[in-house]
């Protein structure tokens, strides 16, 4: 899952405090054996995932989250976890935040919006700063919550990449894809 030498860029920005438990659930997934499942979620399936992919490639997640409307401000969508993952060989080589991307031209998180626009520009810049992007996803807070924790009943095996494509029929999110 995880390569020998695995690289953190920019692990001291705003929005890793938002990946941190991502990457530690992920470490927990890589150290266990296969029968650890975490929300659905497998050490083998995920493995399998990777496999997949072109290399190298780039995997995005755009999360907005809706924050009510203050006495100073209106009701605003912010970006709250903007996530780059390159994979090389199936392999998780790097893992940085869109704030990475700042130095290269994208414009700052924080006036990043939900759209199509923004999203064309995120996945221009990961492609230019770390690899061609096998994957994008963006979507709202209660979509990735949805998708992240869902577990299948009774002990069953969940596929959460139809899930996933649940959600996005459903119009709940945008996943695109070059894979």
């Amino acid at each position: 899952m995880f390569a020998e030498e695995f690289l953190v860029v920019d692990g001291h920005n705003a929005l890793w405090q938002a990946v941190r438990p991502l990457l530690d659930v992920a470490l927990r997934l890589a150290s266990n054996d296969e029968a650890f499942c975490w929300h659905g979620w497998q050490k083998s399936r995920i493995t399998a995932f990777l496999s997949t992919l072109p290399s190298p490639c780039s995997l995005l997640v755009g999360v907005w989250d809706t924050f009510p409307a203050t006495r100073i401000e209106p009701a605003q969508d912010r970006l709250i976890l903007g996530l780059i993952c390159e994979v090389e060989q199936g392999e998780m080589r790097s893992l940085r935040t869109f704030e990475a991307l700042e130095t290269a031209g994208l414009k700052p998180v924080d006036a990043l919006e939900i759209g199509l626009e923004d999203a064309l520009d995120i996945i221009h810049y990961a492609r230019r700063q770390v690899a061609p992007v096998a994957w994008a996803l963006f979507t709202d807070k209660a979509t990735w919550d949805e998708w992240l924790f869902t577990e299948a009943d009774e002990g069953g095996v969940l596929e959460k990449g139809n899930l996933l494509n649940r959600l996005a029929n459903e119009g709940r999110c945008v996943l695109m894809g070059e894979n």
